[in-house]
């Protein structure tokens, strides 16, 4: 499966495409089979608006006890929000959101790397 997601120009805000529009929740985001032609449309529909959000592109999205969350664990980070404190964010937010995150952690597959800092 696949979910077309951006960042909102206006804030930084993490979107998700849904019928023509983006919202915030990736609890409410469509999703397409991998190879549903409607995905690559929708993304084509969500690059046409320059003006609000910033290089829209299709995740891929793995299942975990029938939900659905990001595969990879850099996008996992992105739709929970700009902090994983459970009192800021989306976190704050609870139900579907977390939920289906949570239940499919096991399965996130890790994109990069990680550069430890050493401080003085």
């Amino acid at each position: 499966m696949k979910a077309l997601t951006a960042n909102r120009l206006t804030d930084g805000e993490v979107v998700f495409w849904k019928s023509g529009q983006w919202v915030t929740r990736f609890a409410d985001a469509e999703l397409w089979a991998d190879d549903d032609p409607a995905a690559a449309e929708a993304e084509g529909q969500g690059k046409t608006q320059p003006t609000t959000v910033v290089d829209a592109y299709l995740i891929d999205l793995v299942e975990s006890e029938g939900l659905w969350a990001p595969l990879s664990y850099r996008e996992r980070i992105r739709a929970l929000g700009p902090t994983n404190h459970l009192h800021h964010g989306k976190q704050a937010e609870g139900g579907a959101v977390i939920e289906a995150l949570q239940h499919a952690h096991g399965a996130a597959r890790s994109t990069g790397r990680v550069n430890l800092i050493k401080r003085k």
